[in-house]
């Protein structure tokens, strides 16, 4: 298969060229990891019929959502015929010359078993915790064994094919990534790094946008692809209790978009309302302890329901909802509804996620509403939010997992203003944003 079949940008044309055991493409947002992964993929497929290919996700939602499309897309494109089955998340091809791939997960690191690969691509390798990545990198190699035997053009003897490894990332970080490929790498172990900027077939507006949606601190990393510290004092570093506090008014003419966390000890919800200007001021927040969802949505239309023709209820139409992605298994009430369900069965507008983001984004998008690269301030809180402003303050690290500490009970009023923030302004355009009962 000739590679000119492929459109490539300069770093990743280099990448795809490395010969290295274990080549690692390090690269900020929009620079094509994806692309390049799913390049060197085919490529690898198309040196035997009986090739396996493994393919490697942090999650399965990630397989599901991105690596799947993006494969048959690619194979499509290349007038592949193929089959993907989704129960054994293998994608079997039967044009010929060409092998299989697998599609496996990262975060169970001990279910890496039980076959063999040819070439391994891994995905997002850096958002695992560092010990886990760790673990996830020797399962992979350890099943990276397969045997490829090929005529040389040059001696006509058959020859065995190298295994190969390679690893996609951004970077996260001076974790595994960090410490594997630039540290100290070892002999095999190859680094490029790519920018954004590197991508001319990204829109005009992409990088600005990029600038005015992430914290200052960030963007070395996703526009540039270097490792920087992103772990360092506490979660939410941009909140700035002089900065982003100030009296926000409830306003009865605007809707109210609240964010909702469904732990239920305790139960939080963020209430916000969206300002002419562009900023999004956070003017209540509910705390409710041992509590289920029935009663949030009760709090909920006692404190924001307007009067309607009906004086037994509360109108509620002006109300939308972003709650956890997880309330469409989850229930917290006896009737063994979900939560979204009864949320939606109470009136409420509710919008959802397919699928959890992966945290360090949410984290990541919350912290650019709290001060972008810009240095603007679009995300205000009212000084009697006192479980927001403390939570903002005092949520930090685990250093253990990387991850932000759970057991201190500050994640949970975070973690719904991030539900909001996220599936509102990013993973669902605010222009075709619709409730989830109204789509179905």
């Amino acid at each position: 298969m000739s590679k000119r079949r492929f459109v490539m940008t300069a770093p990743q044309q280099e990448f795809f060229n490395l010969t290295d055991k274990y080549p690692a493409f390090v690269a900020g947002f929009g620079s094509g990891k994806s692309e390049t992964m799913a390049n060197c993929a085919v490529r690898d497929a198309y040196m035997s019929s009986s090739a396996v290919i493994a393919l490697y996700e942090p999650t399965y939602d990630l397989i599901r959502l991105i690596m799947a499309p993006r494969m048959e897309s690619k194979l499509a494109e290349m007038g592949v015929r193929y089959r993907y089955n989704k129960s054994e998340n293998i994608i079997y091809t039967s044009s010929g010359g060409i092998g299989d791939f697998i599609l496996r997960t990262l975060d169970n690191p001990v279910r890496i078993v039980g076959y063999e690969s040819f070439r391994a691509h891994v995905d997002e390798l850096d958002v695992l915790p560092e010990v886990k990545a760790q673990l996830a990198w020797q399962k992979i190699i350890a099943r990276n064994r397969q045997r490829i035997v090929m005529r040389s053009r040059e001696t006509g003897k058959l020859v065995r094919q190298m295994n190969r490894v390679s690893a996609y990332t951004t970077p996260e970080g001076f974790k595994f990534t960090y410490k594997t490929w630039k540290k100290s790498p070892k002999k095999g172990y190859r680094l490029l790094q790519a920018r954004t900027a590197s991508n001319p077939f990204l829109p005009d507006d992409y990088i600005d946008g990029l600038r005015a949606s992430y914290p200052p601190q960030l963007i070395e990393a996703y526009l540039n692809g270097e490792f920087v510290n992103l772990t360092q004092g506490t979660v939410y570093l941009c909140f700035d209790r002089e900065q982003n506090v100030k009296p926000c008014a409830y306003n009865p003419k605007l809707p109210i978009h609240i964010g909702m966390d469904f732990n239920v000890n305790p139960m939080s919800a963020s209430v916000h309302q969206e300002q002419p200007n562009g900023e999004v001021w956070c003017i209540g927040e509910i705390v409710l302890m041992s509590s289920n969802t029935h009663e949030m949505a009760k709090e909920i239309k006692d404190r924001y329901g307007r009067a309607s023709f009906d004086p037994t209820k509360r109108d509620v139409s002006h109300i939308t909802i972003y709650p956890d992605p997880a309330g469409t298994q989850q229930k917290t009430s006896a009737q063994g509804l979900t939560d979204i369900l009864i949320l939606q069965s109470a009136g409420f507008n509710v919008i959802h996620m397919e699928a959890h983001p992966l945290i360090r984004d949410r984290i990541n998008f919350v912290n650019g509403w709290l001060l972008n690269s810009l240095y603007q301030r679009r995300y205000f809180v009212d000084p009697s939010c006192e479980t927001v402003i403390e939570n903002f303050e005092q949520l930090t690290y685990d250093p253990l997992t990387g991850q932000p500490d759970k057991k201190s009970g500050a994640d949970h009023m975070p973690d719904s203003i991030g539900y909001y923030l996220y599936t509102k302004h990013c993973y669902i355009p605010a222009q075709n944003a619709t409730s989830h009962h109204q789509a179905r």
